[in-house]
């Protein structure tokens, strides 16, 4: 557990959350100890880090920090208003201390981002299908979380040759955005348009509900705080999914998809995707889903294709890659940081 929480805390500052870094660094250095962190942390080490403990363990007192029930640490937590100054272990330990079985408790629960970062990488894909197929899209997400990522032609994207959205959407990935979403102004990637999304549906393990004050609270609680931009964007999203809520079914990922794809429509392109989700499907579901997509590559045609798109972990950055049926082609599209920053794509001779 020690060890999953430095392995964290060098994660988050290599992401850019310096004020996490620090925190976690004080969270492992009290289990070492056996403080308050490890009694609250000691029923959970079978896999810590692929079940990302650390994570949830911050995201728990998040929660606590944003409903205003720890005031020390939202005098430092930028997120609920605070200074963004490094904030004092003692203070989190105390505020460890105070919530301590409200915090069990809710280890219990899984890691729920729904990064809208993310959909800067997708678009790449999107985008290059649509020009490929010249067909409309019929979309299906997997681990969709609230279906902020399903939105995705709902927010506006510059990459300072090309363009691609609503102009005037709050959720904005241009020259403006901090960290850069492009990793190399000078050679962007082609949002050429146009994209007709004909339909849209998600599935998830425990999926969140935009118009429910709890978990959008969840969903906010899973920001690193001093990532100011991130949290900025993620309102402006919720905000927009009150307007276009994603629909987002409670499923296991294979059987749903294996349902969905057996109807898939017969009057366009469809797509199946997702964004860091396959680490957490268990082999069962990632067994029935490689299984679902192979029987609909088998039937596609054409006129009604199909394309698994996703965006993974490979190594320090994500890989977008994307398979094609008829023919089952796999290319990579685009490298970026886990967020969504950074997106070099890859260009194919």
């Amino acid at each position: 557990m020690r060890d999953a929480l430095r392995l964290q805390a060098a994660s988050c500052i290599s992401l850019g959350s310096p004020f996490y870094g620090d925190v976690l660094a004080g969270l492992a250095d009290d289990v070492e100890r056996g403080g308050v962190t490890w009694r609250v942390l000691a029923d959970r080490t079978e896999r810590p880090v692929h079940d990302a403990v650390p994570l949830r363990l911050l995201g728990a007192l998040h929660r606590i920090v944003l409903r205003g029930d720890a005031p020390a640490l939202a005098a430092r937590y930028p997120s609920a208003g605070g200074d963004g100054a490094p904030v004092a272990i003692t203070d989190v330990l105390a505020a460890l201390e105070a919530h301590a079985p409200e915090i069990a408790g809710e280890l219990g629960t899984s890691v729920q981002t729904n990064e809208v970062g993310r959909s800067a990488v997708l678009v790449v894909g999107f985008t290059y299908l649509a020009r490929c197929w010249q067909l409309p899209l019929h979309l299906l997400e997997v681990g969709a979380s609230a279906g902020l990522n399903l939105n995705w032609d709902h927010y506006w994207y510059d990459t300072g040759s090309t363009t691609f959205g609503v102009l005037s959407s709050a959720v904005r990935f241009d020259a403006s955005a901090e960290p850069p979403v492009w990793a190399e102004p000078a050679d962007p990637p082609d949002l050429t348009g146009p994209v007709a999304v004909h339909s849209r549906a998600g599935c998830d393990a425990a999926p969140l509900d935009v118009t429910d004050a709890g978990d959008r609270a969840r969903l906010l609680s899973f920001v690193w705080p001093d990532q100011r931009a991130r949290f900025a964007r993620l309102r402006a999203a919720l905000a927009i999914a009150e307007r276009y809520p994603p629909p987002v079914e409670r499923a296991d990922a294979g059987e749903w998809l294996a349902e969905r794809l057996a109807g898939a429509p017969a009057d366009g392109g469809t797509v199946v995707y997702h964004s860091i989700v396959w680490q957490y499907l268990g082999d069962t579901t990632r067994r029935r889903l490689r299984e679902a997509l192979r029987t609909a590559g088998e039937a596609a045609t054409a006129s009604a294709p199909l394309a698994w798109l996703r965006m993974e972990p490979a190594g320090n950055v994500a890989d977008l890659r994307v398979t094609t049926w008829p023919g089952g082609e796999e290319r990579v599209l685009a490298h970026a940081g886990y967020h969504g920053q950074q997106v070099q794509v890859v260009r194919h001779r």
